[in-house]
């Protein structure tokens, strides 16, 4: 048994194929992508946050605006790059979207990369500090955000208030019990896979991950979440962890599906740079019959080690279209994997 969700990049262009002409046609086909998701018994609905591009960028405004029209849908990111991030400011927008939510909210973050421009987080007032780089700088504004999600008090009041204090320090508000427990990292290492158990985060892992073997994608990423298992059990956390890796997976059960991505399936994985020093490997595509998808999935090591699968969607092809996407992995793949 899986839980089940999609993943949109949230891009627009002014492209005549493309049903996302602009920024409000991605931000409301959104929200209504979300909607029929949980609809058809998808468990989640995940949103990529890339800055300086025409993709999904702020993600609190829309995470509330969906926890608002839905009851029983995950809602979340993957991720969010702490680098641009002020903690403090995100605690209480974390807060007040996973109040809306009524306690739905799922929040990858990271260090993020790549970026669409030079050291971005530069011009959003942030620099490391002496002698760190903006790795260590990301995980230590991650780490500022766990620890204030706690809702400890930790500032003096003022004597003299505007409204009267409750005793003590005072925290940030509002506050959500829970969602420190539903905060994921997205780990492109088995370094910061562990690094996050330690720390008491869920796994998040992509399609890409740094290459530390030479070995497949899916073998290499299934060696990272069974190395994050052991570093939460050594941690001795009392919950138990989750663990989501994303795919892009097509059956193709009409014309029009085959059409979009008969030709499109990568039946291998690809090895690159995402950065200038560092070798990556990419994860391969899926898209086939239902039959074939099946037996191609049953061999993915990393799928069968985690516990939520986040299925990449084409956005820009509309809400229509990516629930038929949707819907066909649930029918004609899901029920024979055991994932429903």
């Amino acid at each position: 048994m899986k839980k089940i969700g999609f993943l949109s990049f949230g891009h627009w262009a002014d492209h005549p194929s493309y049903k996302t002409r602009t920024a409000s046609d991605t931000l409301l086909q959104s929200i209504d992508l979300a909607v029929a998701a949980e609809e058809i018994g998808l468990d989640g609905a995940y949103f990529r946050v890339h800055h300086f591009a025409h993709q999904l960028a702020s993600p609190f405004p829309l995470l509330a605006a969906i926890g608002a029209k839905t009851s029983k849908i995950e809602i979340g990111t993957g991720v969010i790059d702490m680098r641009y991030e002020n903690p403090m400011y995100m605690v209480e927008d974390a807060g007040a979207a996973d109040l809306i939510s009524r306690g739905r909210l799922q929040l990858g973050i990271s260090r993020g990369s790549p970026e669409q421009v030079i050291e971005g987080w530069r011009y959003f007032g942030y620099q490391p500090g002496e002698g760190k780089d903006d790795a260590d700088m990301g995980r230590r504004k991650a780490l500022e955000f766990l620890d204030k999600l706690k809702g400890e008090g930790f500032a003096i009041p003022n004597p003299r208030p505007m409204f009267p204090n409750p005793p003590g320090l005072l925290r940030l508000e509002p506050h959500s019990d829970g969602l420190r427990e539903r905060i994921w990292w997205g780990a492109a290492s088995n370094a910061t896979a562990v690094w996050a158990a330690e720390n008491g985060m869920n796994l998040q892992s992509s399609t890409l991950k740094f290459d530390e073997s030479g070995k497949p994608f899916h073998i290499q990423q299934a060696e990272q979440i069974r190395l994050y298992k052991e570093a939460w059990k050594k941690a001795g956390h009392q919950r138990e962890p989750r663990v989501s890796v994303s795919r892009s997976i097509f059956a193709l059960v009409t014309e029009q599906d085959r059409y979009y991505f008969g030709r499109q399936g990568k039946e291998a994985d690809t090895f690159g740079y995402i950065e200038a020093d560092q070798r990556a490997v990419f994860g391969r595509g899926y898209a086939a019959e239902p039959r074939q998808l099946i037996k191609e999935l049953a061999q993915d090591e990393a799928i069968q080690e985690a516990d939520t699968l986040l299925l990449t969607i084409p956005n820009t092809l509309g809400v229509d279209y990516n629930i038929h996407v949707l819907s066909a992995i649930l029918e004609h793949v899901a029920p024979a994997l055991g994932w429903r």
